[in-house]
């Protein structure tokens, strides 16, 4: 029984409250590591985490406690050390590098250097080592900055990441060796010896010796551990990797370059360590034409070595088409698609001993299944209402460590159900919105699914103010669990009497390819029917006060709210947040031109037609709601001058408009106080303009 009146949480309080991510559990499911990410008001910053969690003691400890960037935490193949990646550097120049914590230590010790930073990595599987992504390092371009200063030959300058190697023993020891000998003392002059104490066994170098070799290290440059790449290929973008149980082979899934167009050409490659090892070439795996142009990566071997699954886009490999699993044997070369009953993306977490582990969504709901090479389905972590996420499991699959939210229950981590991180307490102090699931029908058929946020007292005789907030994606969703949503005011908008409807529009996923698929050359409008069909819906049900709806939404939730304004007079207040409002414009300056050419079916010069239909700018002329615009100007994927665009077109036809561009933000925000200025100002525009409150409080002076 709670005591005393509970009130809702503060957008300081939504700001502020944690999240959980880089979920790893050991080899024998005894030790678990996450990340939690906190605000620090004063730094104005959110600092990343490491903390591990003993099963059996329940003892939490963390290992990052001031860090700005910790992530990927990943336990050795015998569970005695910790590897992440760290943000180190001065705040201008901030590079990612591996650190291991070693048996004994408080914390961990650097032992990467690298130009550039780390992107991922794996540990080989006797642990003797770690094999890590990073960019090819290219000392001809920083000599070219020094001369000529710093300038971009467009998609021919090389930003290619390719696969290193690390001894973890080696390493240590000489990050060890820092500590202890000046810099002045140290011999710089041995480095091919200290580049070939870092290669696997059977390295090609020559005599790479463990005893005395190593043990001179200690003298050597103050590198920490000198990258040593595991081959040499200028025209492969490595994105991915898996190493094979024995360590005698690595698959390699990559692109001609890191540009977004040629991910449409990533393929497979295996790198042979049994005889060449570090200087081995990488050989073309030979796949059907059905894969041809449609391999997404996600490379795991089998238990035993000689197969591995990938995974890849069926159909014509468009990006809202299924990402599905297949099979490759080494020895024979036969390639094999799973066939299973699930009509939706596949992402694969590991194949164990038991099976493929697999996670998926289920409509609002989140899974992860065990999926045996027939396509039988064993459920791990399910349930009505349930969404499970950034699983790792044990060796044998037995065991599994995840991230769960569900009805009435924020996200936290748990480890076979347990949960082992405590924000539920925190949302057991406060007073929460109701959330259930509601559907409707489109106008042209198509039912939508969408989660409907009431308070705990809602009152079905009465109208209420109706707001809704538009997802991004459009291949995500949004789900029945609490909200944590640092972009907009759900839990405060309810305290102040609106209703907030969340819809699921096509295109979301979760509901199949078939629906994914409803809004190819078709983006915006049949968008708009999802969203204004579901006013009506709860207009109908007599929940929603038709005279008092508004619409917001970020990335493309922004762009459908950017339609929503221009297209339609049925809102009394818009709020664009990243949103697109010209396609041509889009097109031209984003980082991923194939995403509007998937959706759009061509380039605009190809057909102009369907960029016209689509672009709310085209309707510029009929808009009439007041429109509040929140954009980062250091925005590549959905490019600022998108802003300036609707900004000064609504301006121009008399519209009520403000634009607020955030200094130094991207396509997301990533600082407390950016998070507490949109919060408020969204909240502060739609009270104004639905409820008729002063709008003083927009201007956060």
């Amino acid at each position: 029984m709670k005591d005393g009146p509970l009130s809702y949480f503060t957008i300081e309080e939504m700001v502020a409250l944690p999240g959980f991510s880089g979920v790893n559990l050991s080899a024998d499911g005894s030790m678990v590591a996450y990340v939690e990410r906190v605000a620090d008001w004063d730094e104005n910053r959110y600092v990343d985490r490491v903390w591990t969690y003993d099963v059996h003691s329940r003892a939490r400890t963390v290992v990052t406690p001031d860090s700005t960037g910790s992530s990927q935490p990943q336990w050795s193949p015998d569970g005695t050390q910790l590897a992440y990646i760290r943000s180190v550097g001065s705040a201008q120049n901030q590079e990612s590098q591996l650190f291991v914590m070693a048996p004994g230590q408080s914390q961990g010790i650097q032992i990467t250097a690298i130009k550039g930073g780390i992107t991922s990595y794996r540990w080989s599987p006797d642990g003797s080592g770690i094999y890590y992504l990073a960019a090819r390092q290219n000392r001809a371009l920083d000599e070219r900055k020094n001369k000529y200063g710093d300038f971009e030959y467009v998609d021919v300058d090389d930003k290619r990441k390719t696969l290193y190697y690390v001894g973890i023993r080696e390493a240590l020891r000489e990050a060890a060796a820092r500590y202890e000998i000046p810099r002045d003392l140290r011999n710089t002059d041995d480095e091919k010896s200290q580049a070939a104490s870092y290669a696997p066994k059977g390295a090609a170098d020559g005599d790479t010796k463990s005893g005395n070799d190593a043990d001179t290290k200690a003298n050597d440059a103050d590198t920490r551990a000198r990258p040593v790449p595991c081959f040499d290929r200028s025209d492969l973008h490595v994105q991915d990797f898996d190493i094979s149980p024995d360590g005698q082979r690595i698959v390699l899934c990559a692109a001609p370059s890191p540009n977004f167009e040629d991910f449409a050409e990533s393929a497979l490659y295996v790198l042979d360590m049994r005889d060449q090892g570090i200087a081995a070439g990488v050989t073309d795996i030979s796949l059907p034409e059905m894969f041809t142009g449609r391999i997404e990566g996600q490379v795991h071997f089998a238990q035993q070595g000689r197969r591995f699954a990938f995974t890849y886009r069926v159909g014509d490999g468009k990006m809202f088409r299924n990402n599905a699993i297949a099979f490759c044997d080494l020895e024979t070369g036969d390639v094999e698609a799973l066939s299973t009953a699930i009509n939706e993306d596949l992402s694969v977490v590991a194949w164990t001993e038991s099976g493929l582990v697999v996670e998926w969504q289920d409509g609002t709901n989140r899974r992860i299944d065990r999926i045996d090479e027939d396509g039988n389905i064993t459920p791990m972590v399910t349930g009505n209402g349930v969404m499970a996420f950034a699983s790792s499991v044990s060796k044998r699959g037995n065991s599994a460590a995840y991230i769960k939210a569900a009805i009435g229950s924020p996200t936290d981590v748990y480890v076979d159900g347990q949960r082992i991180t405590d924000l539920a307490s925190t949302f057991a102090k406060r007073r929460v919105s109701r959330r259930q699931i509601v559907r409707w029908t489109s106008r042209d058929g198509s039912e939508i699914e969408g989660v409907l946020c009431l308070p705990d007292d809602f009152d079905a005789s009465q109208r209420y103010p109706l707001l809704l907030v538009v997802h991004g994606g459009p291949t995500w969703a949004s789900f029945p669990s609490p909200t944590q949503d640092k972009y907009y005011p759900i839990e405060q908008f309810i305290n102040r009497g609106f209703i907030v409807l969340l819809p699921n529009y096509r295109g979301s996923s979760g509901y199949g390819a078939a629906f994914r698929s409803l809004n190819e050359r078709n983006l915006g409008i049949g968008d708009y029917e999802d969203v204004v069909s579901g006013v009506e819906f709860l207009v109908q049900a007599g929940y929603a006060d038709a005279d008092k709806v508004g619409v917001m939404g970020w990335s493309q939730g922004g762009y459908i709210s950017a339609f929503c304004t221009t297209f339609s007079r049925r809102f009394r207040a818009v709020s664009v947040g990243a949103g697109i409002s010209n396609w041509v414009t889009y097109y031209v300056n984003t980082d991923i031109h194939p995403f509007t050419r998937h959706y759009l079916g061509d380039n605009p010069w190809n057909d102009m037609e369907v960029y016209r239909k689509t672009s709310p700018m085209t309707y510029i002329k009929q808009a009439a709601t007041p429109t509040l615009i929140q954009h980062g100007d250091k925005d590549s994927r959905v490019p600022l001058p998108n802003a300036f665009e609707l900004y000064q077109g609504l301006r121009d036809v008399g519209v009520k408009t403000q634009l607020v561009v955030f200094k130094g933000m991207q396509h997301g925000s990533d600082k407390p106080g950016w998070n507490r200025a949109i919060m408020h100002q969204n909240y502060a525009w739609f009270c104004h303009y639905i409820l008729g409150d002063p709008l003083d409080s927009f201007w956060l002076e």
